[in-house]
């Protein structure tokens, strides 16, 4: 791995804001990666502060971000905190001259997002986004295969993340429209979306039409209620979504997310796509490290069917070491803005304000003169 420490001798001083699952893999990465020092984490929770603390090693334990920010000398610092506190984390680690690791999404509309892009041009700085699920051995394996030819141009496909009953927790900030800013589909949707356009090859699209329903979660089916995270909402997002996205060219995805359904138990993504040549489908039940990725390729009864074992892929030590490659590369820092998550976040923006108009969306506009995004989120309603 080229890192700065490989470039100016220099190890990176790395902090970790949040203290959840996701805070704990960045934890994890920094300790272990080569280049880089964990130094510092922050959160609220005063318990897991003091235990991670202690398996890490570490002194510097702050329960306001802002402290672990003020106190100065980080290179790298990682934002694993509810959505709502993405933009206003970043843009303030960013303004401190820290370059910027972001969990998914990268905030709750895309004017945030934009406020967030915008920061890091201001302070020269690297802003990225966490999404591991492309860093999934499956993933780059069904890449390869379409980079290589295999299965020809793919035109469309059906890309999904589905569970029967999977609501973070009823009565959290993941269920309140303010905190989070959606339900599954700006949740776990926006890895569907970002592996489904990095497949394809990252096509612009240029329309959105979207349905989304919340008939489960509004009476209290799907999810367990909350303990230390409940912040008393109700249950106000959606718990399905069903996206048809127009891509330029003249491609098309489907995309269908829900934390809640009757349907098969478990957790079920993966996606299918068809091309000119072939096609293939890829299906990961459950979090398997490996899903069943299969091609399907030749012609009429020659057709054969193509089963590809892949390596379970290394997730967010390869996110994480991927933004420290870039950290390293001085002189591309303005490549490295967070652009790519504003576009999710723009998708995502528009398939919300779809779903509430019952009317396709197109984004044509120019970056950065869009509508107030404000009023997109979604409403707790039956569906449009």
């Amino acid at each position: 791995m080229s890192t700065t420490a490989a470039h100016s001798g220099k190890t990176l001083r790395a902090g970790v804001i949040g203290l959840g699952w996701a805070g704990q893999q960045h934890m994890e990465a920094y300790s272990t990666l080569p280049g880089v020092e964990l130094v510092a984490i922050a959160g609220m929770e005063d318990e897991p502060r003091a235990a991670l603390g202690e398996k890490y090693g570490l002194t510097r334990l702050y329960r306001d971000w802002k402290e672990l920010v003020a106190d100065g000398d980080l290179d790298v610092v990682s934002v694993a905190v509810p959505t709502f506190l993405h933009a206003p984390i970043a843009v303030g680690a960013l303004e401190a001259g820290i370059h910027v690791l972001s969990e998914k999404p990268i905030a709750r509309t895309a004017s945030e997002a934009q406020a967030m892009v915008d920061a890091a041009h201001a302070s020269g700085r690297v802003l990225e986004v966490a999404f591991n699920h492309r860093r999934r051995g499956d993933i780059e394996a069904l890449k390869k295969a379409i980079d290589d030819g295999t299965i020809g141009r793919p035109y469309h496909g059906r890309a999904v993340w589905l569970r029967r009953s999977g609501i973070p927790a009823l009565g959290s900030w993941f269920t309140n429209r303010e905190m989070a800013g959606g339900g599954p589909l700006i949740d776990i949707g926006v890895h569907v979306l970002d592996y489904a356009l990095f497949l394809f090859g990252e096509p612009k699209v240029i329309a959105v039409s979207a349905v989304t329903h919340s008939e489960l979660g509004t009476r209290g089916r799907g999810g367990a209620v909350a303990d230390k995270v409940n912040v008393g909402s109700a249950y106000e997002v959606e718990d399905l979504a069903s996206l048809l996205l127009r891509l330029e060219g003249g491609g098309s995805l489907v995309l269908e997310t829900s934390w809640a359904a009757y349907r098969p138990a478990g957790d079920e993504f993966g996606i299918t796509i068809y091309g000119t040549e072939g096609g293939a489908d890829l299906r990961v039940v459950d979090y398997a490290p490996a899903g069943e990725l299969t091609l399907f390729t030749g012609d009429g009864e020659a057709s054969s069917d193509i089963r590809v074992a892949a390596d379970p892929g290394r997730g967010h030590n390869a996110v994480v070491e991927t933004f420290l490659e870039h950290v390293a590369d001085e002189g591309n820092w303005s490549q490295y803005d967070g652009s790519l998550a504003l576009d999710r976040a723009r998708i995502i923006d528009a398939a919300y304000e779809s779903a509430t108009r019952g009317a396709e969306v197109r984004l044509d506009a120019e970056p950065g003169h869009e509508a107030d995004s404000t009023s997109n989120t979604v409403t707790a309603s039956k569906g449009v």
